[in-house]
């Protein structure tokens, strides 16, 4: 088999079972694990994989996030649900700002149900959904291309967004600990202040497995937003350290 295919191959079992190890793939490719590992670091310098001991995983760590391609089709109903419970917060005639990540695109391709809807983003997914549609007053964020985050960064986006204002922004984040709210790429950091600083109301949109974790940077507080939309709450004490200081975690279907 030739070294392309089976690295594809390779993608592919990570896209299904989130990671592969070492021996197995070797076993099954009848190729050497040093074999192996010379296609896991190339698709490590790639950036679509980390390397663990034995193996490799496309599981968020503390200075990598998964390829865009393999989150969105991951955890699709939770962020479908998170998505269409931000939706009551959008009303017709609204500006809107949504940073890159999966739940917004899944946010951003439901905005055409509130139009005429005034849509900035530096998302790729959601400008691909939202640029054919009339009712849509479509605002894309120019920057440095990330095939990673399918999205647009650096100081282009950044100047932009200092020009800009919106009503509410809608945030994603890979990791929370504790009220901390964290990512693991530097730009993503930068673009993301940017929105909350150009909007006069912000609102977070995680994923319950995303709590009790890190990464590189810490860009913002929780209780610098106004909401924060979740799956369903996270299995630890959280909730009640938040809700001493007022924080509140509101699960997607029920009240904001």
């Amino acid at each position: 088999m030739a070294r392309d295919d089976r690295k594809q191959q390779i993608l592919g079992m990570l896209e299904d079972r989130g990671s592969v190890e070492v021996e197995a793939l070797a076993q099954q490719f009848s190729v050497s694990k040093m074999t192996i590992h010379r296609d896991l670091d190339d698709l490590e310098s790639e950036g679509v994989l980390r390397k663990i001991r034995g193996g490799a995983t496309i599981e968020a760590g503390i200075q990598f996030e998964s390829d865009f391609r393999f989150r969105t089709r991951q955890d699709s109903d939770a962020k479908d649900a998170v998505a269409r419970a931000a939706m009551e917060l959008v009303e017709p005639g609204m500006t809107v700002m949504l940073a890159d990540g999966t739940t917004t695109a899944a946010l951003g391709a439901m905005l055409i149900e509130k139009r005429p809807i005034t849509a900035i983003t530096n998302n790729a997914a959601i400008m691909d959904s939202l640029r054919s549609d009339a009712g849509i007053n479509l605002i894309a964020l120019g920057g440095r291309y990330s095939g990673k985050y399918n999205g647009y960064f650096g100081v282009l986006a950044e100047q932009s967004l200092a020009s800009l204002r919106s009503d509410i922004a809608f945030i994603t984040a890979p990791a929370v600990s504790g009220s901390q709210v964290f990512h693991m790429d530097g730009d993503v950091v930068r673009t993301k202040r940017a929105m909350l600083r150009a909007a006069a109301k912000s609102c977070l949109l995680v994923l319950h497995r995303q709590f009790d974790r890190v990464a590189l940077h810490m860009f913002a507080d929780l209780s610098e937003f106004d909401w924060i939309i979740v799956d369903r709450l996270p299995e630890s004490n959280i909730c009640d350290e938040l809700a001493a200081r007022g924080i509140k975690l509101t699960v997607a279907g029920e009240p904001l």
